[in-house]
């Protein structure tokens, strides 16, 4: 070949190529193809600021947090104590089913209107006449001072003051548990919402803050009931009403 035609040659090779990396600049590149493990802190970087994603294989949930917020970091120990400084929960202990009201079959013989105390069996039945008797559960006077006889009711009262008698405030601040001489009604008062006065005695069929008690033998002598039983008891009953303790 002479020179001339290798230099005809090597000019039409070299426009033929530029001809065709000019066409492949408008061409469609072909698609990149990363692994998971490679393309997942890309995807991270793309989520933006302020966003989360979660692990490979789950279903993406981003959290976005409102405009100016800033999150804030505690230290384990401080959000231990945080927790540790929170008031505990009021324990809820519940009473046994068998105590709560209903109405059962009585014929002990007593007239309609009258109560009778069963402090074996903790339980106080309003006779009804007909063969039944409203039955409600009680908390009764624990060892040492427990009771039997008959009264009647002689003052009823609602949100009931209480004034501890002299020998029990002494027997209580043997325990070192010092009482109030005079407590005025209330939720805290430990004769609750009613109280029904027996007699001329210091006793009472009374409500109780402590319903978790009714059942038991822990009062020094009172009959206790849950509020929402001795409230209802109080409308059924007037002064005058005759309560058999047994």
């Amino acid at each position: 070949m002479t020179f001339r035609a290798a230099a005809a040659a090597a000019a039409l090779t070299f426009a033929f190529g530029t001809a065709a990396h000019a066409n492949d600049r408008y061409a469609t590149p072909p698609p990149v193809v990363l692994s998971p493990d490679l393309s997942r802190p890309w995807v991270m970087q793309l989520q933006g600021p302020g966003a989360q994603g979660v692990r490979s294989g789950a279903p993406r949930v981003v959290v976005r947090r409102p405009a100016g917020q800033r999150q804030v970091y505690q230290p384990r120990a401080v959000q231990q104590q945080a927790a540790l400084a929170q008031p505990p929960k009021p324990r809820v202990r519940d009473i046994d089913p068998v105590y709560l009201p209903q109405t059962v079959a009585y014929h002990g013989g007593e007239k309609a209107g009258t109560i009778v105390i069963d402090t074996r069996d903790r339980f106080l039945y309003l006779v009804n006449g007909d063969g039944t008797a409203k039955r409600y559960g009680v908390g009764v006077g624990k060892e040492g001072f427990e009771w039997r006889g008959t009264e009647t009711i002689t003052r009823k009262a609602e949100w009931p003051s209480w004034r501890p008698p002299a020998e029990m405030i002494r027997r209580e601040a043997k325990k070192g548990r010092h009482l109030p001489t005079y407590m005025p009604g209330g939720p805290q008062n430990p004769l609750g919402a009613r109280a029904l006065y027996l007699g001329s005695t210091l006793y009472r069929i009374h409500g109780t803050n402590q319903p978790w008690t009714i059942g038991q033998a822990v009062s020094s002598g009172c009959i206790r009931m849950r509020n929402q039983d001795v409230e209802d008891l109080y409308t059924r009953v007037g002064v005058g009403t005759r309560v058999i303790v047994r």
